[in-house]
């Protein structure tokens, strides 16, 4: 969604810039960059998150459009997050700075990648959503430097062609 900052859409939305949250639909918005949020919902929910923000009245230039094929995204989560985080990615992930809810762009393993601390159930959990065409490099390179933390990869959905 891209949209004014100060607007309705903006105040429906409820997420400012560099911070996520869920709606009472469970969808996690995400303020991701200044008058532009990312809303993440479960698979073959687009069309209803996009029809319920193009039911928020409104008078202002608003764009919603779908990036569900065009993106990739993927969770990592556990006690060894932040240490093989760390190895990939410049940015302090100390709990001060970025706390639950945090959200950022930043490079990760050398790829633009908005990256998101969505914790589950008092577990540090992060989803890293980039660019389809590097969605494969990402995991790849999450799973090389979680090498010697014994990652396990759970719920892997293959690309199709």
């Amino acid at each position: 969604v891209l949209a004014s900052t100060d607007g309705e859409i903006a105040r429906a939305l409820g997420a400012r810039f560099g911070r996520a949250a869920r709606d009472e639909h469970g969808t996690l918005v995400v303020g991701s960059g200044p008058g532009e949020w990312l809303l993440l919902a479960p698979p073959g929910a687009s069309a209803m998150v996009a029809r319920r923000v193009e039911e928020v009245p409104y008078e202002e230039l608003v764009s919603v459009f779908d990036v569900t094929h065009g993106r990739a995204l993927m969770r990592i989560s556990g006690v060894k997050t932040v240490d093989l985080l760390a190895k990939v990615c410049g940015i302090d992930l100390s709990e001060e700075v970025t706390p639950d809810g945090a959200a950022f762009r930043s490079s990760v393993a050398k790829l633009v990648t908005d990256v998101v601390r969505d914790d589950r159930d008092g577990e540090r959990s992060y989803l890293l959503h980039c660019e389809r065409s590097s969605g494969q490099y990402l995991f790849d390179a999450l799973i090389d430097a979680g090498d010697e933390f014994a990652v396990e990869v759970e719920g892997f959905v293959a690309p199709t062609t």
